[in-house]
């Protein structure tokens, strides 16, 4: 079989397992490796949060990099090692030469974090504290409800400075998910606190 066919078969393989919402073909756009970065990040994070659960990025082998070696492909998989510390991303597979499987950890991983550093959050001044202030009452409302849960199922108290810096933190976190050229941010924003109550509330 000639390298084209069998190109050709393994992307119709590709598309029959993960269709086209779970796969980021960056090999097509050459794109370098700041670029690639900065689109695989919030896609994947778009992608945890839709629960997609397993996704594959295709890089390419780089062949066409200096000396041979592929440095989009070694700057998306530092990314998702990066990610994985972070609670985004659960495993990783080498699937091709050119490509690898990403399954996506649960939306709870994102925010898992030992329960005695909540008890320093009085302490705790989080950088997006000030900027709750701008949600709008509908989003601060829904915001609150999954800081609430969170702490419910820690068993830590709802007192008035756990609320607020509980808000912050999962406000800081899903931001980061919203990409830097999305034109509605806040409607976003309004959908990922939704998908996290959802999350909260089907583990209940």
């Amino acid at each position: 079989m000639a390298s084209h066919d069998r190109t050709a078969l393994v992307r119709a393989f590709d598309e029959a397992r993960f269709g086209s919402a779970r796969i980021l073909d960056l090999r097509s756009s050459l794109p370098t490796a700041a670029e690639a970065v900065r689109r695989v990040e919030p896609w994947l994070r778009e992608r945890q949060i839709a629960r997609a659960g397993e996704v594959l990025i295709v890089t390419g082998r780089g062949r066409g990099s200096p000396g041979g070696v592929g440095v989009v492909r070694e700057a998306v998989h530092q990314l998702l090692t990066r990610l994985k510390r972070q609670g985004v991303v659960g495993r990783i597979v080498e699937h091709t030469p050119g490509s690898c499987v990403v399954e996506l950890a649960p939306m709870s991983a994102l925010y898992d974090r030992p329960v005695g550093s909540r008890s320093r959050a009085s302490a705790e001044t989080p950088t997006d504290l000030a900027m709750l202030g701008d949600l709008d009452e509908a989003t601060h409302a829904e915001l609150r409800l999954v800081a609430e849960y969170s702490l419910t199922q820690l068993g830590v108290p709802h007192s008035a400075a756990f609320v607020r810096h509980e808000m912050a933190r999962y406000f800081s976190v899903l931001v980061r998910s919203i990409a830097t050229d999305e034109t509605d941010r806040d409607g976003r924003l309004r959908l990922l606190i939704a998908a996290s109550r959802a999350a909260f509330e089907d583990n209940a």
